[in-house]
């Protein structure tokens, strides 16, 4: 009960931006040093591959960052559901901030992706099942800011993106799923698969540390940039406001 009034009382975005820019510098810390510590067990600690060589190294950035990206879009669909049905004050604050952080994700799971393609399927890029749908996430991403920019009333351009964020939102189980339902060139799930994980623990452990760092890394920026864009609403409502008083002003007697 107690943590259900807490988060009732963080719909408010005064007591939201108050909350945000107290757990920055604590997130900003954890962050960092998981951040340091997953890098050194990535790169110093965790052994090359028997098969793969050094370049299994890219696994520690690239499923972090495809794990990123698929929970930005996540993020956005929750947040749409609270804009068109329970019209939470916070909700397109979140969506919006989640975008571009999502599609920076996104984009560095499809860069890292194809650089790891080349020396294990001997190309960067082809056609595969879930290669197609993170590609498509990507557009997704890049649909949603440029709907946003494209309407300049808000609420206008935060139900469009609500709705379309929702219609986008069933490549998200295409993309989890895709290993398991078409024949492609992704191994199934590693880690999440029932019974004991198919990675030997030294390669298993630095994975996660780095997981959990870059989850740190998302959740500090995406929390920076709801804070910075409550105070942009506020300074755009502030100025809506001095026009409109200065509008109906009674014009001063010669």
């Amino acid at each position: 009960m107690a943590l259900l009034t807490s988060i009732t009382a963080l719909a408010n975005p005064a007591r939201f931006a108050g909350f945000a820019a107290r757990a920055l510098p604590w997130l900003a810390g954890a962050t960092a040093v998981a951040l340091a510590l997953g890098l050194y067990l990535g790169l110093l600690v965790a052994p090359a591959d028997y098969q793969q060589g050094e370049t299994v190294r890219i696994m520690f950035l690239h499923v972090p960052a495809a794990w990123l990206g698929m929970m930005g879009y996540t993020i956005m669909a929750v947040a749409s559901l609270g804009v068109l049905i329970w019209r939470h004050p916070l909700a397109d604050v979140a969506a919006k901030a989640a975008a571009p952080l999502g599609a920076a994700f996104t984009f560095l799971a499809l860069a890292t992706g194809s650089l790891w393609g080349k020396p294990m399927w001997g190309t960067y890029w082809v056609w595969d099942a879930r290669l197609t749908s993170f590609l498509i996430l990507f557009l997704m991403y890049l649909g949603l800011m440029a709907l946003r920019s494209a309407i300049e009333e808000p609420s206008r351009a935060a139900k469009a993106c609500a709705v379309l964020t929702l219609v986008g939102s069933v490549n998200i189980p295409i993309i989890k799923f895709s290993v398991d339902w078409w024949n492609t060139l992704h191994q199934p799930a590693s880690i999440t698969r029932m019974g004991k994980p198919a990675m030997d623990p030294s390669i298993l452990w630095p994975l996660l540390t780095n997981a959990l760092a870059f989850t740190l890394l998302f959740v500090t920026l995406h929390l920076a940039a709801m804070r910075t864009e409550l105070i942009r609403r506020r300074l755009r409502t502030l100025r809506i406001t001095a026009a409109a008083s200065a509008a109906f002003a009674p014009e001063p007697a010669e």
